[in-house]
């Protein structure tokens, strides 16, 4: 087998604001591998800012995977342990190369026979763009929307509060993302205030924990969830969290309602199998997101999704943000996914 990669810069139609600023480009990497007639194609997905692997070194971690690649795969995925986007591209890359097209998980969903229901997502702004988003998700045919809160709270809640007056939790279910904005102080307060307005639930209220402390049993995120009237969701705790005794000891510590996993933020698929498991025999509940992948990204945890049959609706990104995507078969109708049921040559 031989494989090389490439960096790419996604471009966005429209700067879109998110708690680490506003982004107008995002970078990518592209693994292939090729193996004698036949092409595997995987993106390792760091995010920077927020992926553990952002260190100066990634890209000489992917060299060393592509001089090493006829290596065991567990002896690749170990030296790559510290490096979760370039598992999650390499999983990928292994995977399109047994299953061929723009195939990783073949199931009813790449057969065009079965749909996702996804979130719509509320990116952050003024008023004004937050509610022109709303509505155009509503007319969409979305009844579960996810905003982003925590740049001005006074407004966002007057918008949620608007959005609830119109909409009761029944027809409508209202996710909000923090990304760790609030103090522990503001926190309970603003828990107490979503919970008066029906709100599913709050990714990462507050930022990551130091539950591997020797102190860990005085987390303040676990304070929280076990006094919130409002469910709470881990999503950026779960970074960097490596080993599978320390994921355990996180989730038995904090006692989550919830946690979210980006495959490229957590060690791929294998490393998303690994919470859901722990997950699940602690009776914590989960949802799948992806984090502004390109098309090839996404394609591929669309279908991991599909796979895990979770019936909350998920947290997937339409690959509609860029303007120089790669080519899919993914197709939005209104709030379900879907995957046109055609060929599509591998670029």
């Amino acid at each position: 087998m031989k494989a090389n990669f490439r960096k790419y810069n996604l471009q966005f139609k429209q700067a879109s604001g998110t708690s680490r600023g506003v982004l107008t480009t995002k970078e990518t990497y592209i693994l292939e591998i090729y193996k004698e007639e036949k092409k595997g194609i995987g993106e390792c997905a760091i995010f920077r800012g927020l992926s553990y692997d952002d260190v100066p070194e990634y890209e000489e971690k992917m060299n060393w995977l592509c001089q090493n690649i006829n290596q065991d795969f567990e002896i690749l995925k170990k030296e790559l342990k510290h490096f979760p986007s370039i598992i999650f591209g390499l999983e990928q890359a292994f995977l399109n190369l047994k299953n061929g097209s723009d195939l990783y998980f073949p199931s009813d969903f790449t057969e065009g026979k079965d749909s996702i229901k996804i979130n719509g997502l509320i990116w952050m702004g003024n008023s004004e763009f937050m509610q022109s988003q709303i509505e155009e998700k509503l007319e969409k045919g979305f009844d579960c929307i996810k905003l982003k809160i925590g740049v001005d709270w006074n407004s966002e809640k007057k918008i949620i509060k608007k959005l609830r007056e119109k909409f009761p939790a029944e027809n409508l279910e209202l996710r909000v993302d923090a990304n760790g904005a609030f103090s522990y102080e503001e926190a309970k307060i603003v828990l107490q205030e979503l919970a008066a307005l029906e709100i599913h639930s709050i990714e990462q209220p507050i930022k990551k924990s130091e539950v591997r402390s020797p102190k860990s049993e005085d987390s303040l995120m676990a304070k929280l969830c076990a006094e919130t009237p409002t469910p709470i969701a881990l999503d950026e705790e779960l970074i960097g969290v490596i080993e599978y005794e320390e994921k355990k000891k996180l989730l038995e510590t904090i006692k989550p309602q919830y946690i979210i996993l980006k495959p490229a933020l957590v060690g791929g698929f294998s490393g998303s199998d690994e919470w859901i498991s722990i997950a699940e025999n602690l009776g914590i509940n989960w949802w799948i997101t992806s984090a502004l992948e390109s098309n090839i990204g996404l394609n591929a945890i669309c279908q991991y999704t599909y796979i895990k049959k979770n019936l909350l609706p998920q947290g997937l990104g339409t690959g509609a943000l860029f303007t120089n995507n790669f080519e899919t078969r993914l197709l939005l109708k209104e709030d379900q996914m879907w995957m046109q049921n055609n060929s599509l040559h591998k670029k």
